[in-house]
């Protein structure tokens, strides 16, 4: 008996050991908050909510980007967000409405709403980017509308928060070559590493975002190995969001923090705290909190 017993203390010691979850602050760098989650505070999720989440999850700051912009506008100069100490990068989303999400490049009076947007800007500051947007046909990134705003971005230093194929980001960066395009979950259709990688050398302002990224993640929420060497080769190009396109994803935001933390935790302390934080700090100007 005694034998077993020391034997199954050698096959426990001999495992090894797991990684304590990343513990610093975390930068949400896809968020949004819809007319559905707030609507005028009724919603299912009021400002409180939402603060409360990002605070009880270290969420130290977040692109906002919202259906209508309404909603950001509220986070960035609502006192309490800053009560919360929450930092907050405002974006200009396209979508007045559901049918933006598929009409936006062929109608010109969204270009002409995003510089109206950009002019009067949030009571929290100015706005640092624009989107997301959706192109469902990388065809459509050759439109007009998609060149207009490219290079709209590239002009007044705005980042683009693009929700494309691996297409389209060649086809984005042809219209505007100096634009920071952040590439909205890294390619959701799954492009490959090798092409992602190959993107991320040709383009040097691209950086990849991470939520609902296919094959990030294998057994026990752990990296899978092709992207745990990725992010190790290109340490400075990652960041994180939670895309909370649907009330379903604030519900579930706890879930999707403590997710990120635990595969965060198995990484390196200074890449984890890159591609948790300094990364998108660095991106938009945002200090560290103390």
């Amino acid at each position: 008996m005694r034998g077993r017993l020391v034997a199954s203390w050698l096959w426990l010691l001999a495992l090894p050991a797991l990684a304590a979850d990343y513990a610093g602050p975390l930068f949400d760098t896809h968020l949004h908050y819809n007319v559905e989650a707030w609507n005028g505070q009724q919603g299912p999720h009021p400002l409180a909510d939402v603060l409360a989440r990002m605070q009880r999850n270290g969420v130290r700051a977040i692109v906002a980007n919202s259906r209508t912009n309404d909603g950001t506008k509220l986070l960035a100069a609502s006192p309490e967000t800053r009560a919360a100490g929450v930092a907050v990068v405002p974006f200009i989303r396209l979508y007045r409405n559901r049918d933006d999400y598929t009409n936006w490049f062929r109608d010109p009076s969204i270009y002409a709403m995003v510089e109206e947007e950009f002019a009067r800007g949030t009571q929290g500051g100015p706005y640092r980017g624009i989107g997301e947007f959706h192109l469902y046909d990388s065809a459509n990134a050759d439109g007009p509308v998609a060149r207009q705003l490219m290079q709209f971005a590239e002009r007044h230093g705005l980042a683009v928060l693009a929700h494309v194929d691996d297409v389209a980001v060649d086809k984005l960066m042809a219209h505007a070559p100096g634009a920071r395009l952040v590439w909205a979950h890294t390619g959701i259709g799954g492009a490959p590493v090798a092409r992602v990688q190959a993107l991320l050398e040709r383009y040097p302002r691209l950086v990849g975002e991470l939520s609902y990224r296919p094959g990030l993640t294998c057994e026990n929420g752990t990296l899978c190995p092709d992207w745990d060497a990725l992010l190790r080769q290109h340490p400075t190009r990652f960041v994180i969001g939670s895309d909370t396109w649907v009330n379903q994803r604030w519900s579930a935001y706890d879930l999707l923090m403590q997710e990120y933390r635990r595969w965060l935790g198995a990484l390196p302390a200074p890449l984890a705290q890159r591609i948790a934080w300094d990364n998108a700090a660095a991106l938009f100007g945002v200090p560290t909190p103390p």
